[in-house]
């Protein structure tokens, strides 16, 4: 059963970085999302930082100081050199993991280099995971190396399949061969950004990885898709694909509860 949404995006304005892929035309209200959630019994979620913002979190450590840290938590998005002290301030502010979202060509940071391992460990440090979001044939060839660091890795969009078919799929592929799988999670989230069913590539999934390794998100609120998909197709989708159970793995990455 389904409690929490673990991918949404907040903003109340709307003031897009220089060379942003993208700017929405309207603001995502917090009080919309809580609506959304309500009306579909949700208990509480994560809300993520949204790419045309940047490094700037503050609108998304503004929308978490108004809710029940017990039940919601953040995923924010900071520089690689981030230094120890702004970090601490995100995580007393709510904040569970940072995000890499590396779509539509931004390179992958090289993990051997001096700031990435540097990096790695201020997550360590923090019990930060690392959230990626990247096309799955590339995050085929990061994989084995990104779960290697010794942090949480949550996979965002059901890893961005590239093969309609799951056993030709070079991301599922490489989930397969990895050694061990304790480490890495996935977010089932944002089906309609796939070009094909899902749903056998979410079967592979559920197979391959540990139990209570799934969460679901709404990825509210759609950007790009906002007039073609709605929060309660994102919901009845990821109810009849699979019967996912996050009341473990939501404690465990963003140490939320549903009481």
């Amino acid at each position: 059963m389904i409690h929490f949404d673990c991918h949404a995006h907040v903003y109340e304005r709307i003031s897009a970085i220089p060379g942003a892929r993208y700017s929405p035309a309207s603001p995502a209200p917090l009080s919309s999302w809580i609506e959304n959630l309500e009306s579909h019994d949700l208990k509480g979620g994560i809300i993520v930082q949204v790419s045309f913002l940047g490094t700037d979190n503050s609108e998304l450590c503004a929308a978490l100081a108004k809710l029940d840290r017990a039940r919601f938590a953040g995923v924010a998005v900071v520089a690689l050199d981030v230094d120890d002290l702004a970090l601490g301030r995100l995580v007393a502010s709510g904040i569970r993991g940072v995000r890499w979202n590396l779509v539509g060509g931004d390179s992958v940071p090289n993990i051997k280099s001096p700031i990435v391992q540097d990096f790695f460990a201020k997550l360590r440090q923090k019990k930060l995971h690392l959230e990626v979001h990247l096309e799955g044939p590339r995050l085929a060839r990061h994989l084995a190396e990104l779960t290697d660091q010794g942090v949480n890795v949550v996979i965002d969009h059901y890893g961005l399949p590239s093969d309609p078919h799951p056993r030709s799929d070079p991301m599922l592929n490489a989930v397969a061969l990895l050694p061990y799988r304790e480490n890495l999670f996935f977010k089932f989230s944002a089906h309609y950004r796939s070009k094909f069913d899902l749903t056998p590539h979410s079967m592979r999934l559920l197979d391959l990885l540990d139990d209570h390794h799934i969460v679901w998100g709404s990825d509210w609120p759609h950007t790009q898709h906002e007039n073609s998909v709605n929060y309660n197709n994102t919901f009845i989708d990821a109810a009849q694909r699979a019967d996912i159970s996050d009341i473990e793995v939501a404690r465990h990455l963003y140490g939320i509860s549903s009481r």
